[in-house]
């Protein structure tokens, strides 16, 4: 479901029909709510299926097996070799999904009214504002490098086999 269209639903059902939340502007904790489920909520799924079949293919691994025979406990399997292996893949997506963040939170930001880099961005778009998209497109590049560059620390951490050249 695209993220305008979650946003307006949940703009429906949270805020017109229940009047539980606000529908737009920046304030309390309150308005967070709608925008963060907004956001994260098609990304969780996919982020959740990937971590799923990560850890299901890393525990049908054979030195998993000589671990077991050699007693060592579940907890420690569990926690030093089955999720280190499984995250590997996790962290490689969850930094690919940020800059489908940085997509979605322009739509976002619009829907709820939330004052932001996507909120400028679609200003500077329809203000013709050449020098301020050019300079939100480099900053946003960067900081998606950023990310990528972090995402691979984290893998190197993660797994040691894995070299810097």
């Amino acid at each position: 479901m695209p993220n305008y269209w979650l946003g307006l639903l949940l703009i429906i059902v949270f805020c017109v029909k229940l009047q539980w939340l606000p529908s737009f502007g920046r304030g309390d904790w309150h308005h967070l709510i709608l925008p963060a489920i907004t956001l994260g909520t098609g990304l969780t799924a996919y982020t959740t299926r990937m971590l799923r079949s990560a850890i299901i293919e890393a525990i049908h691994a054979d030195y998993l097996t000589a671990l077991r025979a050699r007693g060592v406990g579940k907890r420690l399997v569990l926690a030093r070799h089955i999720l280190k292996n499984a995250l590997i893949p996790v962290v490689t997506v969850v930094g690919l999904e940020f800059g489908m963040i940085l997509e979605g939170a322009v739509i976002t930001e619009t829907v709820f009214a939330w004052p932001g880099l996507g909120g400028l961005m679609v200003s500077a778009v329809s203000n013709r504002d050449y020098p301020l998209i050019q300079g939100l497109v480099l900053f946003t590049a960067g900081v998606f490098v950023a990310i990528n560059l972090l995402v691979d620390l984290v893998c190197l951490y993660l797994d040691p086999r894995i070299r810097l050249s």
